[in-house]
């Protein structure tokens, strides 16, 4: 086949229905249409704008964004065989620009010719660079091509502004062990496509186990499912030579873990392990500890844990148990989390590792915790008495007659930039202690420091 096969109105019907029987289960069991995806409902769904783009044949220039697996290029295999338009795919990995140029003279002959779209699809374009990137971008402009780029990395970062402005951007989101579960259900009944009517079956501990071990990605699953069927013959047809006695092809969790190539890790991302080791390590980084820390990590990340869920939990404890005793926490949290959009798994767990450490190591203060706590304490139940005077905004007509700023004092206009004045209402807060009290540990001992200097420079001297 050359790099741009191309599937138009005339062969998409028989190359829809023809099965390959050597080809590996996943391409086999690739959904025919739309009906058949699985998850992805927010961008599928009935009556979602892409569905009906697709379903009208009136797709407009797109970029599929989500991690390996997760349908990207199954939904162009959909619109391949739905569209008129004359579809090619095109893989950055393979192609380079000079290829593109021939793709684009085709499809400018083409609409020439027969006044026929062409509808590229491009796997992999975040592996051209910026500049690859503006070869598509006149022929998008002017309607040559009508373009679906799919990418696994932030198409924010990756694809050049001006292409992006010309596309709508399509998040897919990873699927569900559900999903997972129920695409390997599917694939074990279907006797055209599938596994069914070979006598194999799987128990429910691989079936999991299976689910959890493709972190969302489809094509990994069934591939773990082949190579298990496949194992499970062996063994079976090993036995009976040995035994002369029929065996039942079972596909158990010992096979799967064979087939996937790492035993099974006891984590339920659904139940209460989930919550536990979660806990663990949120503990664990709180008490300093960052042995503990990455370990509870490693198995999440080992056991198949959504690492942007973990990513979220370190940005939170960024704040909640670091704060401002080393503000430098939340933006190495940020930072990671952002990694982890971008590069996914397995490299982001370098990222996350670099942040759990840091956080387990840097001094912890809850201060801003606390804070936040009571000053919300008083917010739900505390008579508010308005804004002071002095702060309130003066600027627009009639504010000054109502004393609005009168007597406010402008901080910089005194040494060190501080003046005493009253800030909160009068009656706040109700506790008569201060929201914030900064600890004595990294650098809140330098902002507990300076507020006790400011302190006594508002408070006047007592007289002995």
């Amino acid at each position: 086949m050359s790099l741009f096969e191309n599937i138009d109105e005339t062969t998409s019907a028989s190359v829809a229905n023809r099965i390959d029987e050597t080809a590996p289960l996943a391409a086999k069991m690739r959904p025919q249409s739309l009906d058949e995806i699985t998850g992805q409902s927010h961008l599928l769904g009935s009556g979602k704008p892409l569905r009906q783009a697709i379903e009208q044949d009136n797709l407009r220039s797109a970029i599929f964004w989500g991690p390996p697996g997760c349908g990207k290029s199954t939904v162009a295999a959909v619109i391949a065989r739905t569209t008129k338009a004359f579809f090619v795919s095109f893989s950055a990995v393979t192609g380079g620009v000079a290829d593109v140029r021939k793709l684009i003279d085709a499809a400018r002959e083409r609409r020439q010719a027969r006044n026929s779209h062409t509808l590229l699809f491009v796997d992999e374009i975040h592996r051209f660079n910026k500049s690859q990137q503006d070869a598509f971008l006149p022929h998008v402009e002017d309607g040559t091509i009508i373009l679906i780029g799919a990418t696994t990395e932030n198409p924010y970062f990756s694809v050049n502004a001006p292409l992006l402005s010309r596309a709508r951007v399509y998040p897919f989101q990873p699927l569900t062990d559900e999903d997972i579960s129920n695409l390997l259900d599917r694939a074990m009944k279907d006797s055209e496509r599938g596994l069914g009517g070979k006598g194999i079956t799987l128990d429910d501990d691989a079936r999991l186990y299976l689910a959890a071990s493709a972190s969302g990605d489809a094509r990994a699953a069934l591939t773990a499912l082949e190579l298990a069927s496949d194992l499970t013959s062996r063994h079976s047809s090993k036995d009976s030579l040995e035994e002369t006695l029929p065996t039942t092809e079972i596909i158990n969790l010992a096979t799967a873990e064979e087939a996937v190539g790492r035993k099974a890790i006891g984590y339920d991302r659904a139940g209460d392990a989930h919550y536990d080791i979660v806990s663990a390590m949120i503990k664990s980084i709180r008490g300093s500890d960052p042995d503990a820390a990455i370990y509870y990590l490693t198995r999440m990340l080992e056991a198949g844990e959504d690492p942007r869920f973990l990513a979220r939990r370190l940005v939170i404890l960024a704040s909640e148990d670091v704060g401002n005793a080393d503000p430098s926490a939340l933006p190495l949290a940020m930072a990671a989390f952002q990694a982890t959009e971008v590069i996914g798994m397995p490299e982001c767990a370098l990222n996350l590792s670099q942040a759990a450490i840091y956080l387990a190591v840097a001094p912890k203060s809850n201060a801003c915790t606390v804070a936040l706590g009571r000053a919300r304490e008083d917010v739900k139940n505390a008579t508010f008495s308005g804004v002071p005077k002095p702060l309130r905004d003066s600027h627009y007509k009639g504010a000054k007659a109502l004393g609005h700023g009168s007597g406010y004092l402008y901080p910089h206009d005194f040494p060190g930039s501080y003046v005493e004045q009253r800030y909160l209402p009068d009656n706040l807060p109700s506790s008569g202690k201060p929201y914030y009290e900064p600890t004595e540990n990294g650098v809140e001992a330098k902002i507990k420091n300076r507020l006790e200097r400011l302190k006594a420079i508002s408070e006047p001297e007592v007289s002995q």
